[in-house]
């Protein structure tokens, strides 16, 4: 039997991950998010990968001085980003960079771009690694500035990248999406099956 692990300590994604109906525990990545990639898709990319790789290698670790069984693994680590016009906007460090990421994102449209890494141990012990990342292209509504304050005032916006969630109250200014609703929220669950499925991870 598979140990699922899911790299991340966010409650949406473990949400998602429970309705494909995979059982599995939570180590959250702590290592540093830094790329210096410049292309988003490349970007996103790769901090999904450090999430997954820094887990996937503590977990090997422990298993190697442990005495108990080596159970196949397999470690999910994902990562979000919003992208303006090839401008990459993570999660703002404040109230204020959080008000100009809204100001530049309403009347318009962007691109929403969620990562995969999935690193595994085959029933070889084997290691093996694959990734993937979701693109979604999100339009919202012209916003007034009162309506951008009250909305941050909320403090939904506080640990999101791009400064929204489209699954809280900012839905109402999102018009419309082409692409996968999950992804936006924070794992594509129906790419992630597919890749699942794909990589021959489906006991």
């Amino acid at each position: 039997m598979r140990r699922w692990i899911l790299a991340s300590a966010s409650p949406r994604r473990k949400e998602l991950l429970h309705q494909m109906g995979l059982e599995f525990d939570i180590i959250p990545a702590t290592g540093e998010e830094k790329s210096r990639e410049t292309i988003p898709e490349r970007y996103v990319t790769e901090l999904a990968g450090h999430k997954a790789k820094e887990v996937f290698q503590r977990v090997l670790a422990e298993q190697k001085v442990g005495k108990e069984e080596r159970t196949p693994i397999a470690v999910i680590g994902s990562d979000t980003i919003v992208v303006l016009s090839d401008r990459i906007l993570g999660k703002p460090h404040d109230r204020e960079e959080a008000f100009e990421m809204i100001e530049a994102l309403q009347g318009r449209e962007h691109q929403v771009m969620t990562a995969i890494a999935l690193f595994w141990t085959d029933d070889a012990g084997k290691e093996r690694q694959d990734s993937f990342c979701s693109i979604t292209t999100v339009s919202v509504n012209a916003m007034e500035e009162e309506e951008i304050r009250r909305y941050l005032a909320t403090g939904e916006a506080d640990d999101k990248a791009g400064a929204y969630g489209i699954q809280g109250t900012f839905g109402m200014f999102v018009s419309e999406i082409h692409g996968s609703y999950h992804s936006v929220v924070g794992l594509p669950i129906a790419e992630l099956y597919q890749k699942i499925k794909q990589d021959g991870l489906l006991d």
